[in-house]
């Protein structure tokens, strides 16, 4: 049983030395700022989560990451939307916040999504289709992947505390066990694929990959066509996932940090039970390009 059972994943955080650079890529990526101070900068999706995204001055790099539960309530949470945070250390090292009682937001407006026309549902009639240009709207922050050192230990620290449960496990062979793609327990409410995979790499514990919802795929292009024309640094993409079947859209930070668009993701219940994967289907796509040496 675990001490605590997770919502939804929070927010992520990072340091970078130049917050008004780091300001500029979360715009073009599709986030709004809530609050900008000369030591902080924070930012939101559309979605009514007040807090997506935190920046630190600093020398760059990782920070921490943060979940959603309830019965968490040590210290006050010194963000939008308050409330009470806990937090911990995962076997690496890792940030881990746990917050709780945190206000939501107003949502931002998000462009109505057109309908589609395809063969034999015609949802547009005697009308043209134009999406206007412009960032992405991104929605929320739907999931977060860490390397770890020991995939195994930080599986039963993650699940021991807070509740996960695995919807697909990466082994390469019936002995190890590579990582795995762990969603909430929300009992009969579905919920995301995955909100934490864990992965046990070459390089050692780290951040790999933070992955934000948008609108739609028309969204996801939009925002595409802008990270380009903005001169930003793209990672991968754009495709559609075999796990948890996201079609997806990687991109780099200035400092590079990989963020993700996504939409059209897998929903599942904890009756729907975990499933064993291989390599080839965690790298695979069902279409677009395959990974990159640098992904991850």
């Amino acid at each position: 049983m675990s001490l605590l059972k997770i919502e939804d994943v929070a927010y992520v955080r990072f340091r970078a030395p130049d917050l008004a650079e780091m300001r500029a890529f979360l715009e073009d990526f599709g986030m709004a700022v809530t609050e900008t101070t000369p030591t902080r900068l924070v930012v939101r999706a559309a979605g009514p989560s007040p807090v997506a995204h935190v920046t630190e001055l600093g020398d760059a790099g990782f920070v921490g990451v943060a979940f959603r539960a309830e019965g968490a309530a040590v210290e006050s949470l010194d963000l939008p939307g308050g409330g009470r945070v806990v937090t911990l250390r995962d076997p690496d090292g890792h940030r881990v916040d746990v917050v709780a009682g945190q206000a939501t937001a107003d949502p931002l407006p998000v462009a109505e999504a057109q309908a589609w026309n395809r063969p034999g549902a015609h949802e547009r009639l005697r009308a043209t289709k134009r999406i206007a240009a412009g960032a992405a709207n991104v929605v929320r922050l739907g999931h977060v992947v860490l390397n770890v050192s020991n995939f195994r230990a930080s599986e039963q620290w993650y699940k021991d505390r807070l509740g996960f449960i695995t919807s697909d496990e990466i082994r390469l062979s019936p002995e190890f066990a590579l990582g795995a793609f762990l969603r909430c327990d929300r009992g009969e409410a579905p919920t995301d694929h995955h909100t934490l995979f864990l992965v046990q790499g070459r390089k050692g514990p780290g951040f790999n990959h933070a992955a934000y919802e948008v609108a739609d795929l028309d969204d996801l292009m939009r925002g595409h066509q802008r990270l380009r024309d903005a001169g930003r640094q793209a990672e991968w993409g754009v495709g559609r996932h075999i796990l948890g079947s996201q079609v997806f859209d990687y991109w780099r930070d200035p400092w590079g940090h990989t963020l993700e668009h996504w939409t059209d993701g897998d929903l599942f219940t904890a009756a729907d039970g975990s499933n064993i994967a291989t390599v080839q289907d965690l790298l695979g796509v069902q279409w677009g390009p395959i990974p990159p040496p640098t992904m991850g």
